[in-house]
This record gives structure tokens, C-alpha cells and sequence, in this order.
């Protein structure tokens, strides 16, 4: 006998949390379904895609590195906000065996900084290192909430190009990562009533990656480090931004925020966020 089940996909696979993120909430709203981990490479998409289309007990997929843009020209609709992004990272069955893509990253990312977002500052401005799909996501998701854009990538004229697509008309700047690897003497003011992020939406950092090599001088004091790797947790670069006195947000906040959206859509009931701080042990443990 068959129930209805979610899944992600993505190359690799092994390490993604979401199917304990989603199965832990299955459990606590009682709800017969599950969610899956399934290792589908890039020359298997279209595949994939035809075989789920036919199935009445699937309910979607995420989509994980590197076939967030991949999937885009297979799918029959591209809903907001993919479709200002550029990037799908949950696929949903729309009826008549079609298939549409929309995008959770974005809410996901903005979730943890609600309270920051809520205040009115003077000026606001985000480093962000990396330029795959998730820095897609973060550069809309940003760009609509007023903050100057450093975008910083190992090729600057790619990071040029984001910038041009997906926040036109903003004084934003792109620059190459190493950049950020040398101190700098910049003397920045007290900066009362300004926001500053520094985020990594790269691969850097994490297990089995090279480091991202940052030095905090480039940051005014009070300037929030959030990196979306999840492993390791704790990367270096919180554990240096920590040193230096800088607030921190883990990759679980914006890996949590976005699966909520994603859960709903999948199982039609909100997630039981109550239990984040359980979940959050479940994931860590």
C-alpha cells in the first residue's frame, strides 16, 4: 500500500536534512506521508521529472545543488518568485501532468532577519559571497528591502551580471572573493542605525570544501555574519565572526524557514513551529 510522499532531489544527496526536517513534522501533526532523499544527477532530470508526473501519490520535490536553474526548461510553469529569481527549488504537480516551480530560498532567508528588517535604518548593506543559485535568491530577496549589494564571486563579471538581472538600477558593486581575504584599514564610522550582513550563499566552508578565507575588518562593528552551510554548523566563518564580536545566523535558520514554506505546499497544513528548538536538537545531534 502506497501514501503520499515529497522527496528532494539533488547530486549529492547524502547529506541533505530535509527529509528529518519534513518526516519530524509528519510525525507531530500525525500526518500518513513521507519524505524522501533521492540522488538524481544531471543527465537524469528529464527523466526523473516524467516518471514523477505520472505519479498520483507525489507531492513535490525540492531541489538542491546544482539543478536549481537546470530543471527550469523542463518544467510547464515557473511561478513567483522562481521566476524573478531565475532559480526553482521546489517542484509541485499542477494539474494534467504538469509540473510548476516556484521558490521558497528567498522567504527562507529573509525569515531570521525579520526583527532587523522590521526597524527603519538610514542605510543598509549586504556582502554576499557566492553566485549560484541560492546567492540568486538572497540578491532578489535583498535588493527588495533596500540594502547596497556587494556581490563577491571568484568571477567578478558573472557576479557584474546577477547583479544587472536581478537588482537594476541600484548603486550594487561586484568584486572578486579574494577581496575580502586581506585586512583592510577602512576606517568605518559607528554606523548607529545602519544594517550590515555578511553572508555566504557559496559552498565555501563547507565539509570536504576550502575554507572561506574573511577578515572582519571589512565590516563595521555590529555587522551580522549568516552562513546557509549546514555542514559543518558551526563554520569558520561564525566561529571568527563570533571572535570578533559579531552576531551569527546558522545555516538551520534559512534551511528551516524555507522547508516551512515548502511543507505547506506539499501537505497543505503549516508545520508545527513550536517544536523548532526540538527540531533544531534533532538536526544537531
Amino acid at each position: 500500500m502506497t501514501r503520499p510522499y515529497a522527496e528532494v532531489i539533488g547530486d549529492p544527496i547524502a547529506q541533505s536534512k530535509s527529509p528529518a526536517i519534513h518526516n519530524f513534522w509528519l510525525e507531530k501533526l500525525g500526518i500518513d506521508a513521507e519524505y524522501r532523499a533521492c540522488h538524481v544527477r544531471s543527465d537524469e532530470l528529464a527523466d526523473y521529472l516524467l516518471a514523477r508526473r505520472e505519479d498520483l501519490d507525489w507531492r513535490g520535490c525540492n531541489v538542491t545543488m546544482p539543478h536549481k536553474q537546470a530543471v527550469i526548461p523542463l518544467l510547464g510553469r515557473i511561478d513567483p518568485p522562481a521566476d524573478a529569481i531565475g532559480a526553482v527549488n521546489t517542484i509541485l504537480p499542477s494539474g494534467d501532468s504538469a509540473l510548476a516551480g516556484t521558490n521558497t530560498d528567498a522567504a527562507g532567508f529573509l525569515e531570521p532577519l525579520a526583527k532587523d528588517l522590521a526597524q527603519t535604518h538610514y542605510f543598509r548593506m549586504a556582502r554576499i559571497i557566492g553566485t549560484g543559485g541560492a546567492a540568486r535568491a538572497i540578491i532578489a530577496a535583498l535588493a527588495g528591502h533596500g540594502f547596497t549589494l556587494v556581490v563577491a564571486g571568484r568571477d567578478p563579471v558573472k557576479a557584474r551580471a546577477l547583479l544587472d538581472e536581478l537588482a537594476p538600477g541600484g548603486e550594487h558593486h561586484a568584486i572578486d572573493l579574494a577581496h575580502f581575504a586581506d585586512p583592510t584599514d577602512f576606517p568605518f564610522d559607528g554606523r548607529e542605525g545602519c544594517l550590515d550582513l555578511v553572508i555566504n550563499a557559496s559552498l565555501l566552508g563547507m565539509t570536504g570544501q576550502p575554507p572561506l578565507v574573511f577578515d572582519w575588518s571589512h565590516t563595521p562593528p555590529g555587522a551580522i555574519a549568516y552562513d546557509i552551510v549546514t555542514a559543518p554548523l558551526e563554520t569558520p566563518l561564525l566561529q571568527t565572526a563570533r571572535a570578533s564580536g559579531h552576531r551569527t545566523i546558522d545555516g538551520l535558520s534559512m534551511l528551516i524557514g524555507q522547508a516551512a514554506a515548502a511543507f505547506e505546499k506539499f501537505f497543505g497544513e503549516a508545520p508545527p513551529r513550536q517544536h523548532d528548538a526540538e527540531l533544531r536538537t534533532l538536526l544537531t545531534s
